[in-house]
């Protein structure tokens, strides 16, 4: 009995659960000093959110919104972490210190962040380019090297709500007589309705069946059509031009040809959830509805210089214009570049040689194992070989080698960070012009988790 009875008399520190604070606490005290949050907090201070405040000058009814600058710390914060959706940030902010921090104890709900990150989405892109130049003036672009790649994300649709174009002229043909069809049994009901009750009844109500037949026909009509314009587009079709019609006088059949040509081919797709999104083939060579997202890394460093977003799966096309990024960020352009064979074009190589940046650039893909059996070759270029046969030979070299592989070690890491680590596998906006602002969200945190990880390690 009076072993039980010591032990039950054993000392612990306090622990009083409903004990009422005297005094209010200071929200310094509840993170490290050295708290990623605290960081956050104080780049988010040094930016210049003007862009956004101007928005709420002219709103002086109502209650006041919460302040822009608190928005953007949690907003930024919950993507740092991998808390994407509106919802979990709206608990975290009940829930986790750091956001309580960060928003000083304001909790906004879902719909408002939800609401903040829309309207402001293209703002918050804008401050990609000042953290950029923050970095560069930490000394984290140098520029030396530069390595371009791209990765397919998840549209925030479903493959499964896409239809081809040659689906889409059946389901018409399918549903324009359906609804005639209806149409026709509903005069002759209220015809019979007429002859029973009087011509006074009503009768503007659709039936639930008949409108639910002609928004899908306005739908399927509606994609139809941006196919076709698509594909008039391409073949350079004046788009006011009749698809259709007689063929003029003397034209030989020109007009037709062209007009044949301008048609969409009958496997052409569109997504009636996110009409901007394609399908692709992903990294794991499955096809998925999504976007080509590309980025731009300092191989020295992993800081993004460059990003966007595009829906056309081939990577060739972006080469150029994400260079041009890369200049128009932080006003020069690197010394060399590496990418991936999707990159490969003699116009690419070209223009990257006359801007003096050496490039690295397979012309057909290789794999990890045959680059490391590939043997050096031994003696001149021979005369009046092809560029394409000029950069395999230069890639057999050991030097160039490793400076190609430099690729490797700095993007595609990034985007392992990115989608692995952060779990940023599908966009949650949708249309290009949301997700690419989106995506550029995502690489402003990669840069702002690097400049914290440089900025400890100093």
């Amino acid at each position: 009995m009076s072993n039980v009875f010591i032990m039950s008399k054993k000392t612990y520190r306090p622990y009083q659960p409903n004990q009422l604070l005297l005094l209010p606490p200071a929200l310094q005290d509840w993170l490290p000093h050295d708290h990623f949050a605290y960081f956050l907090s104080d780049v988010v201070d040094s930016l210049d959110l003007s862009q956004i405040e101007r928005t709420y000058e002219r709103e002086l009814r109502g209650y006041p919104p919460y302040h822009p600058r608190m928005m953007v710390k949690v907003l930024l914060y919950a993507y740092c972490n991998g808390v994407y959706s509106s919802r979990k940030i709206e608990r975290r902010l009940q829930e986790d210190v750091a956001f309580r921090v960060l928003a000083a104890n304001n909790q906004p709900d879902f719909r408002t962040i939800s609401d903040f990150r829309k309207r402001h989405l293209k703002a918050l892109s804008d401050l990609f380019l000042q953290v950029v130049k923050i970095c560069k003036k930490a000394g984290l672009v140098r520029l030396g090297h530069v390595a371009l790649d791209g990765t397919k994300i998840k549209a925030n649709a479903s493959k499964h709500k896409a239809m081809s174009y040659s689906r889409m002229v059946e389901e018409e043909q399918r549903l324009k007589a359906e609804i005639a069809e209806l149409l026709q049994k509903a005069e002759e009901a209220d015809q019979a309705e007429d002859d029973r009750f009087g011509p006074h009844r009503r009768g503007d109500e659709l039936p639930e069946e008949l409108r639910f037949r002609e928004q899908r026909l306005a739908k399927i009509q509606e994609a139809k059509a941006a196919l076709e314009g698509e594909a008039r587009l391409r073949a350079g079709v004046d788009e006011h031009e009749p698809p259709e019609g007689p063929e003029p006088k003397g034209s030989k059949g020109g007009r037709r040809r062209k007009q044949r040509k301008a048609e969409p081919a009958p496997t052409a797709q569109r997504n009636f959830t996110d009409p901007d999104s394609r399908i692709m083939k992903g990294s794991d060579k499955q096809f998925i509805q999504g976007y080509n997202a590309q980025a731009v890394v300092d191989a020295d460093t992993q800081i993004i210089v460059a990003a966007a977003v595009t829906n056309q799966a081939a990577d060739a096309p972006h080469l150029i214009p994400m260079m041009e990024q890369v200049e128009a960020n932080v006003d020069e352009m690197p010394e060399e570049v590496s990418a991936d064979a999707g990159y490969f074009s003699e116009q690419n190589v070209q223009w990257l040689l006359q801007r003096r940046i050496n490039p690295y650039i397979p012309p057909e893909k290789q794999r990890h194992s045959e680059r490391r059996r590939a043997k050096s070759p031994r003696g001149p270029i021979p005369k009046g070989a092809t560029l394409r046969d000029r950069m395999r030979r230069k890639l057999q070299l050991k030097r160039h080698a490793e400076r190609y592989r430099k690729r490797e070690q700095s993007v595609e890491p990034v985007f392992g960070q990115i989608k692995e680590a952060r779990g940023f596998r599908q966009f949650h906006l949708r249309g290009l012009e949301a997700v690419n602002g989106e995506w550029v969200l995502v690489c402003l945190c990669h840069n702002l988790l690097k400049l914290y990880a440089f900025r400890q390690a100093g």
